[in-house]
Parts: structure tokens; sequence; C-alpha cells
């Protein structure tokens, strides 16, 4: 049997990076062979996540692109904004492969970058190279990168919600509207007053009204999708629960369409997808039927009345959100099956 593919994680001291390390830890071809941390270098991982205290014994490395490379095939880099723009180039330059969980290359336009994310933006060559790792809608494209730019969580749900009805031209882009909600995971786990339990309990709160960083990356897939410009409204809230994302978007039909054609073309739009699931019709999805799991689940609800369809994706922010469809990048980039080290039903309840 061949070795296994070396595989380094940048930030596994986030909820991005533990996760990798736990669906890693069942991949039949990839073995995670670094565990990096520019706060925790040096302490054992265990000390910080007790629950991997018999799965993963050594001691966090620092971040050093050199040390890296020594020691990885494939680099997950699970870090805050700002990080992966000055080290996904170095990683690149001495042949590696690397996926980016972070925001740093979803945006092609250094400007457009800046002024979501108020951080500088990386070096263009870059921004141009990465490939969108939405693994449904590009993963042609996906097959040939060494370098992935992984989807935002938000825009996971919302992206493979909305797509192929644009695409079939059964929808107005200009009149989608996406009303978004959030497990507090989604915040990562440094601690704020909006993630304190005492604020966040028993309340439903809107935030970043017009102001999210998601934002422009959603509105740059509708627009190729719809072959033109279009601006959306996308407004997130936090929900006091600690896993998933519920994406509820309205748009209205370019023509009569039933809950039945809804199913049927989205049914066949992701034939061979192995993970997102559409529901029957008059039965939407829940957060809970997906929670730790890759999938997508879709559900439609058409509005003759108003002229309007009601579209629900609902994913784990954490796995398909993140790190599940991470690994369905790497297993894209490596040939190998699509749903390698992913094969596991939700958890329930």
């Amino acid at each position: 049997m061949e070795s296994k593919v070396r595989v380094a994680i940048v930030g596994s001291t986030g909820y991005g990076g533990v996760e990798l390390i736990r669906l890693l830890q069942a991949h039949p071809y990839a073995e995670v062979s670094s565990v990096i941390s520019s706060s925790s270098a040096g302490e054992p991982i265990a000390s910080g996540y007790p629950h991997l205290s018999e799965i993963r014994r050594d001691l966090l490395d620092d971040v050093d692109p050199a040390a890296i490379g020594a020691k990885a095939d494939v680099v997950f880099l699970a870090t805050p904004a700002g990080v992966a723009s000055k080290l996904a180039p170095q990683l690149l330059e001495q042949g590696l492969k690397v996926i980016d969980l972070s925001g740093d290359f979803r945006l092609p336009q250094s400007g457009l970058y800046e002024q979501w994310y108020g951080k500088p933006a990386g070096d263009p060559a870059y921004l141009e190279q990465a490939v969108y790792g939405l693994s449904e809608i590009y993963g042609d494209q996906v097959k040939d990168a060494a370098f992935i730019s992984n989807p935002g969580c938000y825009p996971t749900a919302t992206l493979l919600g909305l797509l192929p009805a644009i695409k079939a031209g059964w929808i107005d882009p200009d009149t989608i509207i996406i009303d978004a909600k959030s497990g507090v995971s989604g915040a990562g786990r440094g601690a704020s007053l909006g993630t304190h339990y005492s604020e966040l309990n028993e309340s439903l709160k809107a935030y970043k009204l017009n102001k999210h960083q998601h934002t422009p990356e959603i509105e740059r897939f509708v627009s190729d999708a719809a072959g033109r410009e279009v601006i959306t409204t996308f407004t997130p809230h936090l929900v006091p629960m600690s896993r998933g994302i519920m994406s509820t978007m309205y748009a209205k039909l370019t023509k009569e369409r039933s809950d039945e054609e809804f199913v049927e073309l989205y049914r066949e739009f992701y034939r061979g997808r192995p993970f997102v699931r559409i529901r029957p019709v008059g039965v939407w999805p829940a957060t809970k039927e997906v929670s730790g799991s890759n999938y997508c689940d879709i559900g439609f609800a058409v509005d003759k009345r108003t002229g309007r369809v009601t579209f629900v994706s609902v994913i784990d922010n954490l796995v398909k959100g993140a790190a599940g469809q991470a690994i369905q990048n790497l297993n894209l980039m490596m040939g190998w099956e699509e749903s390698a080290g992913l094969q596991f039903i939700p958890m329930y309840p």
C-alpha cells in the first residue's frame, strides 16, 4: 500500500483546524503530519482540546514555512483573515498544494477585499491563481488546481441553494433576499461579549447588516451564474446553538413554476454529487439533520400568490461550511473519490 499524503494544518487550535483533525483521523489516503499554531507553539494540542489526548500527543509547531514544507505535501490554512495572504505564496513556491479556509483569496479584486475585510489584500497574482472550491459547482477546476480558496460558510449554503435556479433562468437575480442564521461556532473560539452565554442564550441577533464580509463573495458567484452584475440583500443572524447554518432565500419567479419542477431541476443538477440532498415537495430541512456531516440539504416552497419562491438550505458550518468541504476539495485535487473520509451520516439528535 502506498504511503499516505502528508497534511499540515496551520491554525490547529481554532474550531476549523480541530474539525480538520477530527475528520482526517479516519481518512484512508491522508494523514496529519503536523499541527501548527502561532499562539500555542510548543504546547500539546490536547492541553487546549482534551478530547484529542488519545489521538494526538504531539506538540504544536510554530509557523515556519520551510519547516512546514519539510513535513507536508498539502497544507490547510485555517487561519484568521490576513494571515494566509502572506503565508500561502511561501508555501506554494515550495511546490506544496494549499487549501485556504480563510477569506483571503475569495475575492479577485484587492480593493474589494480591503473594503470588506479591512485588511491589506494579497498579491494579485495569487488572487488570480486561487480556484474557488465550491466543489459541486467548480469541481472540474478544483481537480486541476494546486491552490484552493475554500468558500465561506454562509456562501456555501446560499450558493448551493441559489445557483441552479439562476443558471436555469427560473428566478430574477435582482430580487434575491438572503436571510441566514448561524450557530455561535461560526464566530470562532475567542471570547467576546457577543458570544457570551448570558448575552446569546434565549436570544436571536442580527449582525453586520449590509457589512458582512461574505456579501461580495456571494455576489461574485451569483453574478457569475447570472452572466451580469447582481447585488443582493444579505442579513446574517446569530442563534444560540453550537453548529449549523440555515440560509432562507427569496426570489421572484421569471414564470410560473411548481414545487415539483424545482425538486426535479435540483435533483438533476446535483446528480452524482454525494453531499447535496434535495428534499421532496413539502419537506424542508433543519440544521440538526446535517449536524456533524458534510451534507447540504435543500428544500423549496413556491408561492403562486406572490410569484415568489423560497429556498431553504442548511449545512453544518464547521463541516460543509469549512473543514469537510476543504477535505472534499483535497479529494478532488488528488484524484481520490470525492467522498473519501467523509462517509458518515449526521449526528442525531
